[in-house]
């Protein structure tokens, strides 16, 4: 199973933390890169500042924000890659400014890294089962 954390770049951090990736489309502020130990900051996964805005202005209910943040990241189809591949070498921490961590993007973007990893584990089992032989005449049409 995949290890993968939620904290708030406020707080300190911990030899444990695996990667720590920002995932916030705004710098935080009053802190410094080389205070937090980070191994990347990765805007391509956050919300878009739209979508943030009308949900931090109560524009938005927080289910109408998962939805549409889903939507998001569907529409960028190799957004969670980077993050994907960070998860399967060990504990990933997602960073975040937002002061109530269990209502930000977090927790929807922790489940989509999840969900994706999973899909990907079970495509590639459902390969590795087939043998090669099986698909050589569906692709010998191409190499003609």
């Amino acid at each position: 199973m995949h290890d993968i954390r939620l904290k708030r770049i406020y707080s300190e951090a911990d030899p444990e933390d695996g990667a720590r990736v920002l995932v916030d489309r705004l710098w935080p502020r009053g802190k410094r890169r080389d205070t937090l130990s980070l191994t990347d900051w990765y805007r391509d996964a956050s919300p878009s500042n739209v979508l943030r805005r009308q949900w931090q202005q109560g524009e938005i209910s927080y289910a109408v924000f998962i939805r549409r943040y889903r939507w998001e990241m569907a529409d960028a189809k190799n957004c969670l890659v980077p993050l994907m591949r960070w998860c399967r070498e060990g504990r990933l921490t997602l960073l975040s400014g937002a002061r109530n961590l269990d209502q930000s993007h977090l927790p929807i973007l922790r489940d989509a890294i999840l969900e994706a990893l999973g899909n990907n584990a079970a495509h590639k089992g459902s390969i590795e089962l087939s043998s090669s032989p099986c698909y050589a005449e569906q692709f010998s049409q191409y190499s003609k």
